[in-house]
């Protein structure tokens, strides 16, 4: 977990303030020392999950434990910039490892070619911030409900073709956030002798603690939409993405694997028949999702992931060093659109 840091002044090295220069210099190095004293638990390394070792590792964590039990597939070749040629068979963790190592001598990098879902609980709780991508939905549910009762960050996300996503939960939340000051003074005599207003004055700040509480994924998916007044109010704000994602995973958790360009045709009509009995169960009808998203959720895409996974890799390290409001709790990216929104969903 978070250690203390130790000699040199400010309890960091000239290498490391050399190294993080400019992310000091842009949220201080107080943030930079409590990330540089965390250890990242990152599961799935394909295209999505080698953006975020990416960001994570030029951040400067502390360290990184690349999990992944796949061996490396043609697919893998077209976004995972991590993974060299020739690589095709090897475990695509191990396969990353050097790659990844190079980006920052300074962060202790790991591989790990074992099965997520093989892991005990104490194994993650080693960890400060453990970010799930390609796993089935139960595995997510339950890898939430142990970060979440051993208060360890929690972030997952996924590509689907055009359209990506990412979760976070991350408990009751303590960050602070740099607002400018205002000061109250006089306005002079036409507005009266008493008359006061706001001036700001944006050369001077202050730094102000808040704290935020996020809920489990097991409920930000189990939202009821079935009932009038507030429900009917709240599904006429959300953003289709988030039924797109709850048919999707449905798919993974039937076939074991992600919609496959190999069986377009078959995959096509399976999402098409998902759809109706997740959007049944849920309680809102079909035509929220038209015929055609099934044309969008194939393969991963590497803008997506670039887009995706250098979202997901900011929340990690504003989690990790408590600085700037987090995202809560999901972001939704639509590739069609070029645009993307923040989303609360769950319980309140």
């Amino acid at each position: 977990m978070v250690e203390k840091e130790e000699g040199g002044p400010g309890g960091i090295s000239e290498e490391e303030a050399a190294q993080y220069d400019r992310q000091i210099r842009l949220w201080g190095l107080e943030a930079q020392k409590r990330l540089r004293a965390s250890r990242v638990l990152l599961v799935g390394m394909k295209g999505l999950g080698a953006e975020v070792a990416k960001n994570l590792i030029l951040a400067g964590v502390k360290g990184l434990t690349m999990l992944d039990h796949h061996q490396v597939s043609q697919e893998d070749t077209r976004a995972q910039f991590l993974i060299p040629g020739g690589s095709l068979g090897r475990n695509r963790a191990e396969a990353s490892l050097e790659r990844a190592q190079n980006l920052n001598p300074m962060v202790d990098v790991k591989a790990d070619a074992g099965n997520v879902e093989d892991k005990s609980e104490e194994f993650f709780t080693q960890f400060d911030a453990v970010c799930l991508t390609g796993c089935s939905r139960d595995t997510m549910v339950k890898i939430d409900q142990i970060c979440h009762k051993n208060s360890v960050k929690f972030f997952t996300g996924d590509i689907f073709g055009y359209h990506g996503f990412m979760f976070a939960d991350l408990g009751q939340h303590e960050f602070v956030e740099e607002k400018t000051k205002v000061a109250k003074v006089s306005s002079g005599l036409e507005d009266g002798p008493d008359a006061k207003k706001a001036k700001v004055d944006s050369a001077e700040t202050t730094m102000v603690k808040k704290r935020v509480e996020f809920c489990p994924l097991k409920d930000a998916l189990a939202v009821d939409w079935s009932g009038r007044g507030k429900a009917a109010a709240a599904l006429k704000r959300t953003t289709p993405d988030y039924f797109l994602l709850q048919v999707l995973l449905k798919f993974r958790t039937d076939k074991g694997r992600d919609p496959s360009p190999q069986s377009y045709a078959q995959d096509s009509q399976l999402l098409l028949r998902i759809r109706g009995d997740v959007l049944e169960a849920l309680g809102v009808g079909s035509e929220l999702l038209p015929d055609e998203f099934v044309s969008y959720c194939f393969s991963e895409m590497a803008p997506v992931c670039a887009v995706v996974g250098g979202v997901l890799g900011q929340e990690v390290v504003k989690a990790l060093s408590q600085r700037d409001p987090p995202h809560n709790n999901f972001f939704f990216f639509d590739g069609i659109r070029g645009s993307g929104v923040v989303e609360r969903l769950g319980p309140g």
